[in-house]
């Protein structure tokens, strides 16, 4: 498992450098044949190389991604090491080892029949491209498992905030500020109020909700104005929304919609909407249950639940309908930071208690065969 994880780790995949994603792409797809016996599809759309294999009428589908965050030449400063029990690198903990667990458990299956895999090449900047392959992928499926890696202390993520993503773009009008500024219309003190008018937004849609699981309604990256003489004709403001419910990101774009200018003259435009639904507890609770008797008789540790603000492929196709069980694979920490690695001892009992999840999902189906 480490030189497959090596093999990974050593062919960066940064998500902006397509070439980069397709030579990761030509190494997985080769790692995963040694596994799997099968060569996968090869699926290129926009120029982003992803993988899938089928076997047979699909009953569970298991998914990751084998791009990352680290820009190309990453490796220079974060070297491939194992110490001390713990492996480090560019990727490692998010989210290539949970590719290596996933070949080897389902290599240790007696047969997979029933199972899709698909890995994508863009899940780092928001899946745009492989979002259909995905859907289309967990569509006949009972199960999804995804191989992103764990929470703190390896639990399972069984929920997961949705994500929206706006852009304001305010439209005034330009004068010069110092000879005739009552003639201009000042984008930037409309993009102001606008962004006080977020401020309150994410206490009305879930007032109540613990602290660590509310609505969040953020403005980020703000820009306004072309000199510094001259009244702004144009604000842009980008909000990030995480919503921990469907009501709750339906609701935040139907006010988002409905915002109103302040300023006299100036107008409004919203871009975006929702990316990507939340991964609510109701849709992994079976699957965690699952999960829990598998590991008690595979003599793991108690196995914990989180919920995490972050969102994955996994709220994908659980807003589908597909039941969806999140954060299987490594145990480890500092994704996407100096300090990202992967604790080398949970590797193999990760992967065992994927084939037996695997395994327990697949069995009707090869009982109503027989």
């Amino acid at each position: 498992m480490l030189a497959d994880l090596e093999e990974l780790v050593v062919c960066e995949s940064f998500s902006a450098d397509l070439e980069a994603v397709a030579r990761s792409a030509d190494v997985v797809a080769a790692q995963g044949t040694r596994h799997l016996g099968a060569p996968p599809e090869r699926i290129v759309v926009d120029g982003v190389t992803h993988l899938r294999w089928t076997f047979g009428t699909p009953r569970v589908l298991l998914l990751g991604h084998h791009d990352t965050v680290w820009p190309m030449g990453s490796l220079a400063t974060h070297p491939w090491s194992v110490r001390d029990g713990v492996a480090r690198g560019p990727g490692v903990f998010d989210m290539k080892a949970g590719l290596v667990q996933m070949f080897h458990a389902l290599a240790s299956l007696p047969s997979l029949e029933g199972i899709r895999v698909l890995v994508t090449g863009d899940e780092e900047v928001g899946s745009e491209t492989s979002r259909a392959l995905i859907e289309e992928s967990a569509r006949q499926c009972d199960a999804t498992f995804v191989l992103e890696a764990s929470a703190d202390g390896g639990a399972l993520k069984t929920a997961r905030k949705g994500t929206s993503a706006y852009e304001l773009v305010v439209h005034g009008k330009a004068a010069h500020s110092g000879l005739e500024p009552e003639k201009g219309i000042n984008a930037a003190v409309e993009a102001a109020h606008l962004i006080l008018a977020l401020e309150g937004l994410a206490d009305e849609v879930d007032s109540g909700a613990r602290h660590d699981w509310r609505t969040t309604v953020v403005p980020t990256v703000v820009g306004a104005g072309s000199a510094t003489n001259t009244v702004p004709a144009e604000a842009r403001v980008s909000v990030d929304v995480r919503v921990p419910t469907l009501a709750a990101q339906d609701h935040v774009d139907t006010a988002m919609r409905a915002l109103k200018t302040t300023v006299p003259g100036a107008s409004l435009e919203v871009r975006g909407g929702p990316n990507r639904p939340p991964l609510e507890e109701s849709s992994s609770a079976e699957l965690f249950e699952r999960a829990r008797v598998l590991g008690r008789q595979l003599g793991l540790e108690a196995l914990s639940s989180a919920a995490v603000g972050g969102a994955s492929d996994g709220n994908i196709t659980a807003g589908l309908g597909c039941p969806t069980l999140d954060g299987l694979g490594a145990v480890g920490g500092g994704a996407h930071a100096d300090h990202e690695h992967v604790i080398v001892a949970e590797m193999v009992p990760r992967a065992r208690l994927l084939a037996a999840l695997v395994a327990l999902v697949v069995a009707p189906a090869k009982e109503d065969a027989s």
